[in-house]
């Protein structure tokens, strides 16, 4: 588990499809998203203004969306 005073999310590698993927749960609602490495990569490359965007939890979290 990671965590901090805004999130707690379960990591673990899921190797039921294709191929080996990073498993991410928000404990917080249980909502579930899978990374395969091409896209573990792409968020290494971004700039930080790039991921800047992401974390903004008012972009997608808090619109009645689980």
């Amino acid at each position: 588990m990671v965590g901090s005073e805004f999130a707690e999310v379960a990591v673990s590698i899921d190797s039921r499809g294709n191929s080996p993927r990073l498993r991410l749960e928000d404990l917080r609602t249980g909502r579930v998203r899978f990374l395969d490495a091409l896209e573990l990569e792409t968020i290494i490359w971004l700039p930080d203004s790039g991921l800047d965007s992401l974390l903004d939890p008012s972009a997608h979290r808090w619109r009645g969306e689980a």
